[in-house]
């Protein structure tokens, strides 16, 4: 029947509070992708129910609490979480002190976010809402799995770009390009910031040579005027970098006003409908940012903590293994990084990407099966790998 309820109940006891919950778990089904992204979203969904067709099912991978709002990834596993010793001895109890210490202030963000979801009103506002809830409480333990946190960041910047397909095309093309040259500016501001740290590190090495008990005191007067000059021209380069930081805060103004006039303002989110009491989804995730930096409100900022996460993964090793699992990783960080401007990282993971697809491709070639997600990881880093070069090359 098109018009079947996609999704089937699960009871789970919270973890934290006890309450037992009823979450609603997709069918097998119950929708198809036609095609993903590079960083693998899925382009295109079909449900099988119409009623659906705005819902992103990832409204539906996180179980988060209806009494107390603890959120995790629904799977399996979860389901069973009492049976999972190592969850119930190392994990709950860090979990539960951090997450309950947010309850226990009046106006928290978690409560916030929480008291926001509504699947009825907004469905992918709610996914995104909900996979932040799960990313504050896998990093409540100390040695969380980062290789969660890449993941779950990543699925909210799918649904941020799904957000932005129901905007009108034309402030949908708009919005991308303010990201870009956001993007761009924040580049700038960094150069000049390193800028300013580097001329400092000079005057002060400069001004050592010239007191060092190395050289002699006759010495010493005779190079004196010369760490005056140093000095002085250190003041003027530092001077210049002073002034070019107000032409960039200048620069910041303009692109501001450019927004406003563009796309309607900062707070404009895809749609420019209310989100609650606040005049838009945008404004009241930018509201919860000052309680905590672990909220996104953009496409961008969430693949930016994906990277951050997935390349913490890598370097500790733990939770990743050798094989597909491993590749796949290596190509999320490159695709990402990509993605996010950063296009010397992205070079560097690529080409480890290609390296350790072939050699894992060889290693495995009598197994076509086995080596079959490689091959396609294999071709996506080849391809964009070769768009990166094109941009890295005429940057």
């Amino acid at each position: 029947m098109a018009n079947e309820i996609p999704f089937f109940l699960s009871k789970v006891e919270c973890p934290i509070c006890k309450t037992i919950n009823e979450f609603e778990t997709l069918k097998m089904g119950a929708y198809v992708e036609e095609d993903r992204d590079t960083d693998f979203c899925p382009l295109e969904i079909k449900w099988r129910s119409p009623k659906y067709q705005s819902y992103n099912p990832l409204a539906f991978f996180v179980a988060t609490c209806s009494n107390c709002y603890y959120s995790h990834e629904l799977t399996n596993k979860f389901k069973e979480w009492k049976s999972d010793n190592n969850f119930r001895t190392y994990k709950l109890k860090a979990i539960k002190d951090v997450h309950l210490d947010q309850l226990a202030v009046s106006d928290s963000f978690v409560k916030r976010i929480g008291e926001a979801i509504d699947l009825d009103l907004f469905p992918n506002e709610s996914a995104i809402l909900k996979l932040h809830l799960a990313v504050f409480d896998e990093q409540a333990f100390a040695h969380h799995s980062k290789l969660d946190v890449g993941r779950y960041y990543l699925r909210i910047g799918w649904v941020f770009r799904g957000l932005e397909s129901f905007a009108d095309p034309m402030q949908a093309a708009m919005q991308g390009m303010l990201s870009d040259l956001n993007s761009r500016y924040k580049t700038l501001w960094g150069a000049v910031d390193q800028s300013r740290d580097e001329i400092g590190k000079f005057v002060e090495y400069s001004d050592a040579l010239f007191n060092t008990d190395d050289i002699t005191a006759s010495l010493k007067s005779q190079l004196l005027p010369f760490n005056e000059r140093f000095q002085a021209a250190g003041k003027g380069i530092a001077d210049s970098l002073e002034s070019t930081s107000q032409q960039l805060n200048s620069l910041n103004d303009l692109i501001t006003e450019f927004r406003s006039v563009s796309i309607g303002g900062e707070t404009a989110d895809s749609s420019g409908a209310k989100f609650g009491k606040s005049a838009s989804f945008n404004q009241f995730l930018t509201e919860l940012k000052e309680n905590w930096d672990g909220i996104v409100t953009n496409e961008h900022e969430a693949l930016e903590k994906a990277v951050k996460n997935y390349s913490e993964a890598y370097i500790e090793g733990r939770g990743i293994a050798q094989g597909n699992q491993q590749i796949q990783v290596l190509y999320l960080i490159a695709e990402l990084s990509r993605r996010v401007g950063d296009y010397e990282t992205a070079k560097e993971f690529f080409n480890s990407t290609i390296k350790n697809g072939q050699e894992y491709i060889y290693r495995n070639r009598n197994d076509k099966s086995r080596t079959a997600l490689a091959r396609k990881i294999l071709e996506l880093a080849i391809e964009q790998g070769k768009e990166n070069m094109r941009v890295l090359k005429s940057s």
